[in-house]
């Protein structure tokens, strides 16, 4: 079948010119074996689940996620990713030396997480993510995970400051 997948679910790379593997365009999916054209409402289902799961298995090659600063577990696990790299490992940093069980994990890796991600966030008593949006992490999080985590958010286009963050996570730990 031209359009047949390996254990990985990836399909043979269709050259064009190579007998057997024309691409054909137009409809709203294609066949799942064949690559013909098909409006079945079945194997557009099966499809869309076979796609996901094939960004998926990409996990497999995600390195699993590692504790920046900090025991692997205990109270506050602060989760962040992209820029609010420095601020939250200074305020860890803070909080440690201060005696709080604190800890920092950075994500190089959004879609797909690393497999080990829901374990490791378990450890600690609570999440918190700052973020310089609205929440799209803490979002994803919370849909993949179903863990209630705490959020700090700022909008203004510019950096969270350590001041801004050290309260919000005082906040956090009560």
């Amino acid at each position: 079948m031209p359009y047949g997948r390996d254990e990985r679910l990836v399909r043979q790379w269709a050259i064009p010119g190579m007998p057997g593997l024309g691409h054909r365009i137009g409809g709203l999916e294609k066949e799942a074996e064949t690559g013909n054209v098909s409006y079945d409402p079945a194997n557009h289902e099966y499809m869309t689940k076979i796609r996901e799961a094939k960004v998926e298995k990409i996990a497999e090659f995600v390195p699993e996620q590692t504790i920046d600063v900090g025991d692997d577990s205990g109270d506050l696990l602060i989760l962040g990713w992209g820029s609010t790299y420095g601020v939250i490992q200074s305020v860890a940093r803070t909080l440690i030396a201060e005696g709080h069980s604190v800890s920092h994990a950075h994500l190089r890796y959004l879609r797909p997480f690393p497999r080990n991600l829901g374990e490791l966030m378990k450890r600690f008593r609570k999440v918190l993510i700052p973020e310089m949006n609205t929440g799209q992490l803490a979002g994803l999080i919370r849909n993949k995970f179903l863990l209630d985590v705490a959020q700090y958010n700022k909008i203004q286009g510019v950096p969270i400051t350590k001041s801004e963050l050290l309260h919000a996570t005082r906040e956090v730990l009560g």
